[in-house]
Parts: structure tokens; C-alpha cells; sequence
């Protein structure tokens, strides 16, 4: 059970693996068949072992692989043309270029995608015109495997085309939640730096006034307006980077004090939630957009419990910190069977609470707990001074 659910867990680990006994079920089944009837066997099952290793190793360079596959079946074609065989490139060679095919034509970039293509259908056009060339002498040929090649080739581009196709809506659907993300992150930073400079203009204004009437006070307003200054550049350093477009501002930045009033709207229509808070002042003094983003982390955390884990009996949230760091982490105690909280084909939401809570220097993990549940776990830094 733990390979296999590291299988699960790794679904290109599971892709590979599957192709790999492919190959091989195809290999010993081409080398059984043709140790009877040709002499070519041994060429075979060096040209299919060549071109299939290629294809398991394609994550590595999958324009190296490509042309390693192309390059050994041409030089087969080449082979075979030469001294008269009729079985190559043979059905796990066949098999591992149509992988290699899909696999280019789906995330190389368009001229290079174009040019493995091509290359395949050369190695298709130079089978086709070595057995009319046999076919034109009188020797006895079968078109089959050239026939199959061809229609590999067809499915390939063909597949590869429509998995294109789907990376690149659902990297445009990743990219609108990230863009709603900076949008939102531009609206905490409007808040908090609104906050910070608008208190350096009134402590510049008394700063003047104090100066002219020589009060002694000046050096403490000096001091306060570099304290305000220096939150507002804090503020503004660690969420800048993320943000592309200008929108007006607005919405409160919601601190802890509002999980209570989020776990108990949660609580009317799911399970029973224990909310953890640590002791100390109902409001501590974080950087509002750190508050937010605590608040954002449980409240998508809890959307996706709602969706994904119906069967959970009981959440639990628990929010802790230090000097340091601050920690929320969102637990369910959901059977392990059923979707999982965030796909691999999805989990926008996921998307969203990493790009926010990294803007931020911190880091976040979600995942299957050990026996059973799911938990997302957020650690954020607790000043917003660099």
C-alpha cells in the first residue's frame, strides 16, 4: 500500500512506471515473435530499449529525448533500408515515439514542438517509401507496422495539441486567481500605508509647528515620523513585487479577532470546529496585512472542507505565535477516500493562499494528515520590519 499511494501521490511517478511496463510487455513480446520468423531481433530490442529509455527520461529534456528517439529510429529506417529488414522501427520503439511525440508537442515552445513533429513524420515518410521500394522488387513486405506508425504519429500530434491546449486554460485560470490575489493585496497595502502616512503628515505638521515655536518635543515627533515611515516601506516592500495593475482600494483588513465569527457561521452548516487562539490582547499588534491573510488562510481552508470533506465530524483551528512567527493551521479528521482538498488538476484556492502568504515571507503546506484528514498550515512572520 505505501508504493502504491506514493504512486497516487506522484502521478508522473505513475505514468512512468505504467509506460515503463509497457515497453517492456511490448519488447519481450516483439523478441518472442520475431526470434521465429527474422534475424533482426537483437536490432529490435536495441532500438526499442533506446527510444523507450528516452521516453521514461523525458522530464529531463524532453527536446534531448525527442531527438534521441528520432535520431536512433532514423538511423533503424537507415539499417533496415540497407540490408532489407522488414520490422523496424518495431512496436515499443513505435509506442515510446508517439510518447515522445505528445510529449514535445504539448510544452515545447511552438518552433521546436513544430520541428519534433516534423521529425516524426520524416521517420514515417522514409518507412512508407522504404517498402514501396521493396514492394516495387518483388520482395514480400507488410505495410502494418509502418501503418501503425503513422496513425501513432496522427495520435500523437493530435494528443499533444489538446493537452496543449488544456495547460494553457488552466494556467490562464491559475493566473486570474493570482491576479485576484494582487488585486486584494493592493487593497491591504492602500489600507495599511494610507494608515502609516497619514500619521507622517500630522507628525510633520507638528514637527513644523514645534519647530517654530522651539518646543523641546521636536526630536520625539522626528522619531515618530521615522517609526511611521519605516512600517509604511516595511508594508509596501513585501507585497510590491506581486502587484501589476492599479485598482482603487477598499475592505477592511480582517484580524484574528474575526475567526471567532467565522468559525461559528462555518460551524451552522458543517461540522463542530474547536478554534485554539492564543492568550494575549483580543487584537495584537500585526501587521494588517498579516491579519488578513491569517483570516484569508482559515476562511479558504474551510470553504474547501465544506466542498471536499463532508464527512468531516470535527475542524480544528489553531492559531499560535511568538516573537517571530505566526502560525495558523486549519486540521479536518475527513476518511482518506474521495477527492482530495486540492487536486492536482486544480486547487486554484491553493494557489491563492500560497501566492499571498509567500508575498508575505512565509510559507505554506497542505496535505493528507498520517491516518486520516486533511490539514493546511500557514507561518507567517509577526513584524512587518524587514
Amino acid at each position: 500500500m505505501d508504493l502504491l499511494d506514493r504512486l497516487v501521490e506522484r502521478p508522473r511517478t505513475a505514468v512512468n512506471a505504467g509506460l515503463g511496463l509497457a515497453f517492456a510487455a511490448t519488447l519481450g513480446y516483439e523478441i518472442h515473435t520475431l526470434m521465429d520468423r527474422h534475424g533482426d531481433w537483437a536490432l529490435t530490442l536495441a532500438v526499442g530499449a533506446v527510444v523507450s529509455a528516452a521516453a521514461l527520461l523525458r522530464e529531463r529534456s524532453r527536446t534531448w529525448a525527442a531527438a534521441t528517439g528520432l535520431a536512433v529510429a532514423g538511423v533503424a529506417e537507415a539499417v533496415a533500408w540497407r540490408w532489407g529488414l522488414s520490422g523496424e522501427p518495431a512496436g515499443a520503439a513505435i509506442l515510446a515515439l508517439s510518447v515522445l511525440i505528445a510529449a514535445a508537442v504539448r510544452v515545447l515552445p511552438v518552433r521546436t514542438a513544430a520541428a519534433v513533429a516534423a521529425g516524426g513524420a520524416v521517420v514515417v515518410a522514409g518507412s512508407l517509401e522504404r517498402y514501396s521500394h521493396f514492394l516495387a522488387t518483388g520482395a514480400p513486405v507488410s505495410y502494418s507496422a509502418t501503418w501503425i506508425m503513422a496513425q501513432g504519429w496522427v495520435a500523437a500530434v493530435g494528443a499533444g495539441l489538446v493537452l496543449r491546449r488544456l495547460d494553457a486554460r488552466r494556467e490562464a485560470a491559475i493566473e486570474a486567481v493570482r491576479r485576484g490575489e494582487r488585486l486584494e493585496l493592493a487593497r491591504e497595502l492602500h489600507d495599511s500605508a494610507a494608515h502609516h502616512i497619514t500619521g507622517i503628515v500630522l507628525q510633520a505638521q507638528g514637527a513644523r509647528i514645534a519647530a517654530r515655536r522651539n518646543a523641546g518635543n521636536l526630536d520625539e515627533t522626528l522619531a515618530g515620523i521615522e517609526a511611521a515611515a519605516t512600517e509604511a516601506l516595511a508594508s509596501m516592500r513585501q507585497v510590491i513585487g506581486l502587484l501589476r495593475d492599479a485598482d482603487d482600494a477598499g475592505g477592511p483588513a480582517r484580524g484574528p479577532e474575526a475567526l471567532a465569527e467565522l468559525v461559528e457561521r462555518f460551524a451552522r452548516r458543517g461540522p463542530a470546529v474547536r478554534l485554539d487562539l492564543p492568550d494575549g490582547p483580543p487584537d495584537p499588534a500585526w501587521p494588517p496585512e498579516v491579519t488578513a491573510t491569517v483570516y484569508r488562510v482559515v476562511q479558504e481552508s474551510l470553504t474547501n472542507i465544506t466542498r471536499y470533506a463532508s464527512d468531516a465530524q470535527e475542524v480544528t483551528v489553531a492559531l499560535a505565535h511568538d516573537r517571530r512567527d505566526i502560525t495558523v493551521e486549519v486540521t479536518d479528521d475527513a476518511a482518506p477516500a474521495g477527492s482530495p482538498h486540492f487536486p492536482h488538476s486544480g486547487g486554484y484556492g491553493l494557489v491563492g493562499m500560497r501566492e499571498r502568504v509567500e508575498a508575505l515571507g512565509g510559507t505554506l503546506a497542505a496535505g493528507p494528515r498520517p491516518r486520516a484528514g486533511w490539514s493546511v498550515r500557514a507561518t507567517l512572520p509577526a513584524s512587518s520590519r524587514p
